[in-house]
């Protein structure tokens, strides 16, 4: 048996054993990758191709060597038998809890399986009264602080929960399903090393629990964390991998990952989505919206991760684009977080910024800990003017995700609009730690030293030069690095950069001041260092122009074809006080 039939039948079977035990959002990630293998050739009919890509420019783009890749998923990996259910009958008890399970109805299903002792039934009463206490906990938020208030309302099911999961544990008596069950917990009550080991030995008697694993990468924090987990070789192993590699910002290892999968899932929506995020971590813009067009062609009603489709066609002000995306979702599911968002940011590129905060706080009602609604909901609040309410939004964000950059750049950005640098300086550190490769970060911070304020203007050269080193799309630090250094009087340095500033205008066919003010200062230097054909060679230039400019280099020009003993000294003064 092949390794692609392996994976299908282990999928198969999981399904099966996560949804008896009501873990619906595990199954539904186990079925999206076992539709997601690549259909053997001998059975390819025209029946079942709904899901084939062969011609995709993203499938070549992410397939240009598939016999040299690693390992295919399922070959070389450690087998692990697939869980065998216990001997004991749930019977008709599990079937009515489970019913009630599905009606929302927790509490009940928990009742019904008081006394049962199945594993199934065991299981699913203490996951029963674990979303009991979660709903309840929902409840008094509302209650006490409103849908988006802060509270200290905890899960009340929770000290009962670990007490029964750590005695089942010690007795050797829980499966890999309450391990997960008893992570959840450990990991709510703050015992994160506990939670960690509880989850890693979940995960390594029964690697399809996906939801598991999203709990584990949930705590890997840190590379060291990650590298420190004893996890068993299963093709699932390379799926956390390329996820938790994605959450600590190391995308290109996340592409590598993904890409090795897909010479099993090649038809994975998932994957195509988890590729599009990196991608746009890496700012490819281009790269991610071919990658969501494939997706809706070939998912049409699909919501999930839409909503940074939205925020790539937002940054490329495609209006026409966005309308139909945000018309669609709305159609589709409107109640969403992912939709709101979407239509949020339709109104913000419209400029109608109170009804974006709107549907930002419509997609917080849904989901309070939706952290890109808080970030987004943040700009909107900067673009009011609303500098406290953007501040309040920003910090919830960074509570849930201390690792969201965007949320910290947004508080340094407004503690700079209050006139209060230092503390935007902070945040901006904060910001550049955690994505060192975005140009605009470097920027920001740059901007910030040269305050007036602060002036701190070496240290803002150096941000600059960062910035130019990290693929400046919109040409900023050169011209600023040109500017500082002849602000400081080094015309050297300064000749430098306005002429690299310069070649990137002309390559890209640009034309604007800042040309002409890089044309008038290296003709200037290069007059003052008695290099007169190249001074010429940018006088003669400004002669194209209309402004005060063109009398500026006829003057200098006059100046260099005066016999050079008709004046005392070369020494043209590049800075004027």
């Amino acid at each position: 048996m092949n390794s692609k039939e392996n994976c299908r039948n282990e999928l198969r079977t999981a399904i099966r054993q996560l949804s008896d035990r009501c873990l619906y959002s595990a199954s539904k990630w186990a079925a999206e990758q076992l539709v997601g293998i690549e259909q053997d050739p001998a059975k390819f009919t025209p029946s079942n191709t709904r899901f084939q890509r062969g011609s995709s420019s993203i499938r070549r783009r992410f397939h240009t060597n598939e016999s040299c890749s690693t390992p295919i998923a399922g070959i070389s990996y450690v087998s692990t038998p697939v869980m065998e259910e216990d001997e004991v009958v749930d019977g008709d008890f599990y079937l009515l809890a489970k019913s009630y399970f599905d009606c929302r109805e927790y509490k009940r299903a928990a009742h019904v399986l008081r006394e049962q002792n199945g594993k199934k039934s065991v299981f699913l009463r203490q996951y029963a009264l674990y979303l009991a206490g979660e709903k309840r906990k929902e409840e008094e938020v509302v209650e006490l602080e409103g849908s988006l208030g802060k509270s200290n309302a905890v899960n009340q099911e929770l000290v009962s929960l670990e007490r029964e999961l750590s005695t089942l544990r010690k007795n050797g008596m829980i499966d890999p399903f309450g391990l997960y069950l008893y992570g959840l917990v450990l990991k709510q009550k703050g015992s994160e090393s506990l939670a960690r080991t509880a989850l890693m030995e979940s995960v390594n008697s029964y690697p399809w629990n996906w939801s598991a694993w999203s709990e584990l990468q949930s705590l890997c924090t840190t590379i060291d964390i990650l590298n420190s987990l004893n996890l068993n070789n299963h093709w699932m192993k390379d799926f956390f991998l390329a996820y938790a590699y994605h959450e600590l910002r190391m995308h290109n290892e996340s592409l590598v990952k993904y890409e090795n999968l897909q010479a099993t899932f090649g038809f994975s929506n998932y994957i195509q989505a988890q590729i599009a995020k990196a991608q746009y971590s890496l700012r490819e813009f281009d790269q991610v919206e071919a990658i969501f067009e494939e997706l809706l062609r070939n998912d049409p009603y699909r919501v999930e991760d839409m909503d940074m489709y939205s925020n790539v066609l937002y940054a490329k002000e495609c209006f026409s684009a966005l309308s139909y995306l945000a018309h669609r979702v709305f159609m589709t599911d409107k109640y969403r977080p992912e939709s709101c968002c979407i239509i949020g940011n339709y109104y913000s590129l419209k400029g109608q910024h109170e009804k974006s905060v709107v549907y930002f706080r419509r997609a917080l009602k849904l989901n309070k800990n939706y952290l890109s609604a808080w970030t987004l909901m943040g700009h909107e609040f900067v673009e009011m003017k609303n500098i406290p309410a953007a501040i309040d939004a920003y910090r919830r964000a960074v509570d849930i995700n201390p690792c969201d950059y965007r949320a910290w750049y947004g508080l340094g950005q407004a503690y700079e609009m209050m006139g209060m640098p230092f503390y935007a300086l902070h945040y901006f550190k904060k910001s550049v730690f955690l994505q060192p490769n975005d140009s605009r970060l470097w920027i920001a911070m740059a901007q910030c030293y040269e305050s007036e304020q602060l002036r701190m203007l070496e240290e803002a050269i150096k941000c600059y030069r960062r910035a130019a080193s990290c693929n400046d799309r919109e040409a900023i630090a050169l011209h600023q690095l040109a500017k500082l250094h002849s602000e400081l009087r080094q015309s050297e340095e300064a000749a430098f950069y306005y002429k690299k500033d310069l070649e990137r205008m002309e390559a890209e066919e640009r034309e604007g001041p800042n040309m002409v003010e890089a044309l008038l200062f290296l003709a200037t230097y290069y007059k003052a260092q008695k290099k007169f054909d190249e001074a010429e060679v940018y006088c003669t230039r400004l002669l194209d122009y209309t402004g005060p400019e063109k009398e500026t280099a006829k003057d200098l020009l006059r100046g260099m074809r005066l016999p050079q003993s008709s004046f005392p000294s070369m020494d043209v003064e590049l800075f004027p006080p």
